[in-house]
């Protein structure tokens, strides 16, 4: 590792940097300089890291990940945890896309919280940072994704939707169409049209499909995913209820996610690093408030009950107590 400590032009870093220099492989340290800071913080830290030892901190975790036989090594996955909190969202998020569509079983849930939980200015820097790292298009390699899925489909509408959608909501627009819905789903027989779904989850902002899913409930009493429930359940109907929970309750959606997947009960286990990552700055304290009503536990409680003790485990609950008394942001 080099040592040699250039001038810095960012100021007020450079005592955590050498920390981190004189530290490396001391798991606590690195998790209690990094875990703790804000997006904008780990950012300045990562450059004056870079100006002072010429040398990206991310690429050095990198690099540790293929040591973590040798003593003091960290583990990978907090290699991989770190290396993602360390990244600007949009990098992160290009990141996380890039790694749901390589696994064998492509994770659409990834996608779906990408395309869901961002504003499209924020789409366009993940598109323009997937771009930049894999030389490849992100619409294009969801449209090409083999074998065929119904998530593939309401990916492709909602990645449109990003690129046309006005950005004010229409009470009118949102009664309209969840008449539509109705009309074309439980109003008439045989299984809902795809075709109309699809053409709205295409034409209408994310917000604006949360009032209309809110109109539905108001004018025929239940939710829409109820009326879906009803009929003959597929691939499409299921992809949809996923997607629908997520755009209408998503802290609800974020607490089963978590607690699912650390206690095991989904092959997606990732999604523990990927939520808790993802939205620490967003609606973390929303979803820890929710989480505990949903199963009378902490967060942190079920963290340290189900996943063993080490710096994995210490990384998410710095986290988890980073975000306990932070005020809820939104993108």
């Amino acid at each position: 590792m080099a040592t040699k400590i250039l001038a810095s032009s960012s100021h007020g870093f450079e005592n955590e940097c050498k920390e981190i220099h004189d530290s490396w492989g001391r798991l606590n340290q690195l998790i209690r300089a990094l875990a703790s800071r804000t997006q904008l913080e780990c950012r300045r830290i990562r450059e004056t890291y870079k100006e002072m030892y010429g040398e990206d901190l991310i690429t050095l975790l990198q690099k540790t990940n293929s040591q973590r036989n040798e003593p003091g090594g960290v583990s990978p996955k907090t290699c991989a945890a770190l290396s993602l909190w360390m990244l600007d969202p949009h990098e992160r998020d290009a990141t996380v896309a890039r790694e749901a569509i390589q696994q064998d079983d492509t994770n659409y849930k990834a996608l779906v919280e990408i395309f869901l939980g961002r504003k499209s200015s924020h789409i366009a820097l993940i598109k323009q940072a997937y771009q930049l790292k894999y030389k490849r298009q992100l619409d294009q390699d969801i449209v090409n994704i083999e074998p065929p899925h119904p998530y593939q489909k309401i990916l492709v509408a909602l990645a449109t939707s990003h690129k046309a959608h006005q950005a004010d909501v229409s009470q009118h627009i949102a009664k309209c169409d969840a008449i539509r819905l109705f009309e074309t789903g439980e109003g008439s027989p045989g299984a809902i049209d795809e075709g109309v779904v699809l053409e709205i989850f295409t034409k209408r902002s994310i917000p604006q499909l949360k009032l209309t899913f809110s109109c539905y409930k108001h004018i025929y009493g239940h939710d829409y995913t109820k009326s879906i429930t009803k009929g003959n359940s597929g691939e499409f109907e299921d992809a949809l209820k996923m997607v629908i929970k997520c755009i209408c309750n998503p802290p609800n959606y974020y607490a089963k996610t978590l607690f699912t997947s650390i206690k095991g009960m989904t092959a997606d286990r990732g999604a523990v690093t990927r939520v808790m990552v993802s939205r620490a700055e967003m609606d973390m304290d929303e979803i820890q408030r929710v989480f505990k009503i949903k199963y009378g536990l902490e967060l942190r409680e079920v963290i340290s009950e189900s996943i063993p003790s080490g710096d994995y485990r210490d990384f998410l609950l710095a986290l988890a107590n980073k975000t306990a008394n932070a005020p809820s942001k939104s993108m």
